[in-house]
């Protein structure tokens, strides 16, 4: 049984953790560190566990006790966190921010996108899981990267929902102004383009082209939607071969021959990838759930792998019908 620790366990990741966790045939929560709760019932702040979930926040942090701690800290809060508290070498760290997904002297931590570091995550201590959009979108393009299509600056939009920016309620959050609006966001200076280059790079063994992403708020509370625009001779039965050959052996990314949405993967673990080609235009289309495959069910995938457990473990989750 795998012990496991989680840190920021009241946000909306943490929630989904345990949700995931509670359910996992191979895993034990032993804490759920949360400064401002600890002392409250899990149940009583993420309410969808009750009935599932006896556990209660606690300021404690036994990191003696655990196998694997997550970090479903904010941003900027992990490297602090380290610098300020120890914990055992041999307690392996899944990190959930941005702080270590870029690779850097110093920096031990493998980039956490099983479909294409599988078996450096298995021989790995710490990972940093992947962004949500960059999860959904490296998705879109890895094969394109394989087959050495992207030398020309590709444009990319995607569409997330409002869990993706947090649980504390913000200007641009809370419902009266989200519901039936839309907006965009840090256009081409979104956080997560460098480590898709780095990704893409990392496949193609080069990368020149700019990748201009226009970020949009959605009216929905989960979800990713992606588009990606790619300019291309090659004949789109050509490019499809690739991208299923690309994902024949990938866990949860799907190659889907009919347009997808994002009805199709939403509470699942699971991305979809479709391809049409306009002219010399290819567009890829693909989508996630930000707080699963974007980023716990993400997490649990990568902690399956480190453990040496089947990565579907604990993650066959169903979509909603309708």
């Amino acid at each position: 049984m795998i012990k496991v620790g989680i840190l920021g366990a009241a946000g909306y990741t943490g929630g989904e953790l345990i949700r995931l966790l509670v359910n996992h045939p191979e895993a034990e929560i032993v804490f759920a560190n949360s400064e401002s709760n600890a002392g409250n019932l899990v149940a009583d702040v993420h309410e969808g566990l009750y009935g599932d979930c006896q556990l209660t926040f606690t300021s404690e942090m036994p990191f003696d006790k655990v196998d694997v701690v997550f970090f479903c800290f904010g941003h900027g809060k992990s490297e602090a966190f380290l610098k300020e508290h120890s914990i055992p070498s041999h307690v392996k760290i899944i990190d959930l921010a941005q702080d270590f997904r870029l690779a850097a002297p110093g920096n031990d931590y493998v980039y956490g996108l099983p479909e294409i570091n599988k078996a450096s995550i298995a021989q790995a201590q710490h990972v940093a899981n992947p962004g949500c959009f960059a999860t959904c979108i490296q998705l879109a393009l890895l094969p394109a990267a394989h087959l050495h299509l992207l030398t020309n600056d590709i444009a990319v939009n995607a569409i997330t929902g409002s869990t993706g920016a947090g649980q504390k309620p913000t200007a641009t959050t809370h419902f009266s102004w989200r519901t039936g609006n839309m907006s965009i966001y840090k256009a081409f200076t979104h956080q997560h383009v460098p480590e898709i280059k780095q990704s893409l790079r990392q496949v193609q063994g080069f990368l020149d082209a700019d990748i201009d992403f226009i970020p949009y708020r959605g009216d929905f509370a989960r979800g990713i939607f992606a588009t990606a625009v790619i300019k291309t001779t090659m004949e789109l039965p050509e490019i499809v071969a690739a991208y299923k050959a690309f994902y024949q052996d990938a866990a949860f990314t799907h190659y889907c021959d009919k347009a997808i949405d994002m009805k199709q993967v939403v509470n699942t673990n699971k991305a979809l990838v479709h391809c049409d080609k306009f002219g010399d235009k290819l567009l890829v289309t693909s989508t996630i759930d930000n707080l699963l495959k974007g980023a716990v069910g993400q997490a649990v995938q990568n902690m399956n792998i480190l453990f040496g457990l089947d990565e579907t473990t604990g993650l066959k989750l169903k979509a909603n019908a309708f």
